[in-house]
Parts: C-alpha cells; sequence; structure tokens
C-alpha cells in the first residue's frame, strides 16, 4: 500500500513520542550508572551526566566491602526466591481449581476473593495479626501475608480456563490425578503465564521495603531496599576506612555512594528480565484478553 503524507505525518510524532518517552524512562538510570563510577566532585559539579567522568570504582568497593550490605542481598535472594516459589505454588493450587467448571461454590469463592482484593483489614489491623501470630522480627512476616495475589490468581485462572477440555479427559482415561495432571500437563502448557507471574511476584518481594520496615526491627534482617533507604535517608555511609587506602577513602563521598548502593540493588533484579522476555508479553496478554 501507498503510504499518503497524513501517514508519514503519524509515524515520525509516534516515532518521535516513543523516543521521548524511551529517553525520560532510561534517563535516571543511566544518570545514576554514571554516578557510581564517577568522583564526587565531577557529581556536585554537574558534569555527569550518561557517562562516568573521573572513573574510579573506591564507591562500588566500599559497597561490596560494607558486610551488612553483603548480608541485605543475601537476605533480599533469600526472600525473592522462596517467597516466589511460595506464592506460585498457592497461585497454581488456587487457580486450577477455579477453573473448573464442575467445582461446587465456586462463584461463591471468587466472591470472596474479590472482597479480600477490593478491601482490607488496614494497617494497624495487619500489624496486630503479624504481631499475634508471632512473626515479628523475621522472615515470616513478609513472606506469609502476601502468599497469595487475587490479582494474579483471576490472570492464572483465566489462562488456566483456555486450556482444551479435551486435554484433561485424555488424561483422566489414562488414569492421571488432578495433582499428577496440574503437574505434567496444565505447567508445561502454561510457562508463558507462570513466567509472568513469577516475574510479577519477584519484582515485588525485590522492591519491597514497606514491610521488612514495619515488622523487622533487627538490623540483621533488614533487606536491600531496607538498607538503601536507610543510606538515603542518612545522607551517609559507614565505611571501614582500614580496608581501604587512605586516598581512595578521600574519594568516598555522599553522591557516589548512593549511586554505586542503587546500582548495587538494581542490577541483579534486572538481569532477570532477558530470561523472561519471551515469555512476558506473551503471558500478559493470553491472561487479560478472557473475561
Amino acid at each position: 500500500m501507498r503510504r499518503t503524507h497524513s501517514d508519514l505525518a503519524f509515524q515520525i510524532v509516534n516515532y518521535t513520542l516513543i523516543s521521548a518517552f524511551t529517553f525520560i524512562c532510561l534517563f535516571p538510570f543511566l544518570n545514576t550508572f554514571a554516578s557510581a563510577f564517577s568522583d564526587n566532585h565531577a557529581i556536585q559539579s554537574g558534569k555527569v551526566v550518561f557517562f562516568p567522568v573521573g572513573f574510579t570504582l573506591d564507591p562500588m568497593k566500599a559497597v561490596f566491602m560494607d558486610h551488612s550490605i553483603i548480608r541485605a542481598l543475601y537476605i533480599t535472594v533469600f526472600v525473592t526466591l522462596v517467597g516466589t516459589t511460595a506464592q506460585m505454588m498457592f497461585t497454581i493450587l488456587t487457580a486450577y481449581p477455579l477453573s473448573r467448571r464442575d467445582l461446587k461454590y465456586r462463584a461463591q469463592m471468587m466472591n470472596y476473593i474479590l472482597i479480600t482484593m477490593l478491601f482490607s483489614g488496614g494497617l494497624i489491623p495487619g500489624y496486630l495479626l503479624i504481631k499475634n501470630l508471632g512473626m515479628l522480627n523475621s522472615l515470616y512476616a513478609i513472606i506469609v501475608p502476601g502468599l497469595l495475589s487475587s490479582f494474579n490468581l483471576i490472570v492464572l485462572r483465566t489462562f488456566f480456563q483456555g486450556l482444551p477440555d479435551e486435554l484433561r479427559e485424555a488424561a483422566v482415561m489414562d488414569g492421571c490425578s488432578n495433582i499428577r495432571y496440574i503437574v505434567t500437563c496444565v505447567v508445561p502448557l502454561s510457562i508463558p503465564a507462570i513466567a509472568t507471574l513469577s516475574l510479577f511476584y519477584a519484582v515485588g518481594h525485590w522492591n519491597s521495603y514497606f514491610g521488612p520496615l514495619l515488622f523487622i526491627d533487627n538490623p540483621d534482617l533488614h533487606t536491600l531496599q531496607v538498607k538503601l533507604r536507610a543510606i538515603l535517608l542518612l545522607s551517609q555511609h559507614t565505611v571501614n576506612i582500614n580496608e581501604l587506602t587512605q586516598q581512595n577513602a578521600l574519594h568516598l563521598m555522599e553522591e557516589s555512594l548512593k549511586s554505586a548502593t542503587i546500582v548495587f540493588a538494581t542490577v541483579p533484579i534486572l538481569l532477570v528480565y532477558p530470561f523472561l522476555q519471551k515469555y512476558f508479553v506473551k503471558g500478559v496478554m493470553i491472561g487479560a484478553v478472557k473475561g
């Protein structure tokens, strides 16, 4: 088809807006990444934009030498892995029965789940509940309360409803139980949706700081985001100067350390996206276009 002038103008405007939006999204990260490897004087003078100025590894060395940050990283990785695995198990085992049309009281169960998504007990009742359950100052307080997401449950249930009924009938005729059918048939066919929801759960755990800040007072159990928040609020960072040379210690200033800590907390979760990118769009669209 021959393109008209209006089509060409639309494409120019469209690509211009997309490029501008992409630049707006990438600029803060690129600037922070460049600041993490720049000299503090260059940062304060406003010379750092997209590329490091006065390249130095001292801020990143300081981050890696701080044992509390490394411990917070291990705790965050543990919470993310365990929390995401537990959440997906509960989501799959709840979404599959609700996707079955022969389940009794299915509509009532879904209404109950929808109520929990629209209304909550509030912050203070939630805190008192965690306290009465004896989960304060433990990692259970940030894993157990979010074991099931109503929204993700509905998305996965909608995905399961799209699976052919003939597949289950053939599996039942072969003597396949419900658990075996889920493991051998449902889960392999639902990899796009499961990968997408796992990414949602993992990013939520990795970026969560309000729950750990509210329920955990023990500094040894603080997650990486809580540690990052403390660094940004205190505007300073405790560094073991004895482990560094005096010359390097002079360069370990406030702004570069902030940027280095942000990069340290951001890069690990960004590395997960390339492995799940091929499932991401497909998983979201399949669960979204059906009612």
